[in-house]
């Protein structure tokens, strides 16, 4: 069983709205699936990526109209980057984000890689990556955004996970989830250990995982912009049904296997309360709508098409854009 890199970020918002504006109109990301939180209905799920909702590409987003701020800290996933593919593209982005008002810092590099980071307004840690394009392929970029194609973000890169102490974490993404540590670099932090750097699937950052142990934060308090999981992508529902076994036999408490329809996804947490999911490539966000219009109108996967009278009368109505 090999996870073949990361297949998508869950995050908050309490504006949803806003939240759209953010990733479709100053991103340039296509929203791909219009749902809902399949534990909570009464909660969209918008799901951001390229052009066709390729695994590895989305950035999905929980509205929860009534979350706090967040109060940074450890067991918490601490960025997140977008691929692009050139430093030339990174000044494209520098300058989008001056004359939109988008804070953000210089171009600096993570792990040999030209990096900008930023965030949205609500405060969501987001970084764009140079990708050379020799690991995991690109994404196909939203050519209706209006972004230069050659500029576009074309993918999640890496993710950092933030932790108090860095070797249990470590231990599962070698010796169980099948990652190869491949190097480190400096900590943020004066003081603080280097941050740790593994890999999976065809490498390059989407296959990435960045690994910081902060002795000086306390736990996060997650809120308004805070990640609430991370998952990796599994390439065949045969790998896929040995997981939650091979998990369980090796200690963990697992969601057992949950049929999100879009994909099949499994949960648990590593042992800093890090909340993991592994989930399919396959059957994709095409599966009940064309590709023309995928994001259009609320999708609602079978199980819950009966009850879709009742989830629409609970969802507020949202000002977005198609």
């Amino acid at each position: 069983m090999k996870l073949e890199g990361i297949h998508h970020v869950s995050a908050i918002t309490a504006n949803a709205d806003k939240n759209h504006d953010f990733f479709t109109r100053i991103l340039g990301m296509r929203l791909v699936k219009k749902s809902v939180n399949q534990d909570s209905t009464s909660s969209y799920h918008l799901f951001y990526a390229d052009a066709v909702g390729t695994p590895g590409t989305d950035m999905t987003y929980f509205d929860i109209p009534m979350a706090g701020r967040t109060y940074a800290g450890v067991s918490s996933i601490s960025n997140t980057a977008l691929r692009v593919k050139s430093e030339e593209a990174l000044h494209y982005w520098m300058d989008r984000f001056s004359e939109h008002g988008v804070p953000h810092g210089e171009i600096a590099e993570v792990f040999g890689r030209s990096a900008l980071a930023f965030q949205d307004f609500e405060g969501s840690r987001l970084m764009l990556v140079v990708d050379d394009g020799t690991g995991i392929e690109y994404g196909i970029p939203w050519a209706k955004a209006g972004i230069p194609e050659d500029f576009a973000i074309v993918g999640l890169g890496h993710v950092r996970l933030t932790v108090r102490k860095n070797d249990k974490t470590a231990k599962v993404l070698t010796e169980i989830m099948g990652f190869r540590q491949i190097g480190s670099y400096p900590p943020q932090v004066p003081g603080m250990k280097e941050i740790l750097v593994f890999s999976t699937g065809k490498g390059g950052p989407a296959g990435e995982v960045h690994l910081e142990e902060r002795t000086d934060l306390p736990v996060e308090r997650p809120g308004r912009g805070s990640v609430h999981h991370v998952a990796f992508r599994v390439k065949t529902y045969e790998e896929y049904s040995k997981w939650n076994d091979y998990l369980r036999s090796n200690g963990f408490m697992t969601s057992g296997e949950v049929d999100r329809y879009y994909f099949k996804a499994i949960y648990f947490r590593e042992p800093n309360g890090i909340l993991f999911e592994l989930s399919t490539d396959e059957p994709g966000f095409a599966t009940d709508e064309p590709m023309e219009t995928l994001g259009e109108k609320l999708a609602l996967p079978p199980f819950l098409e009966p009850k879709r009278e009742q989830i629409e009368a609970s969802l507020r109505p949202l000002a977005i854009n198609k």
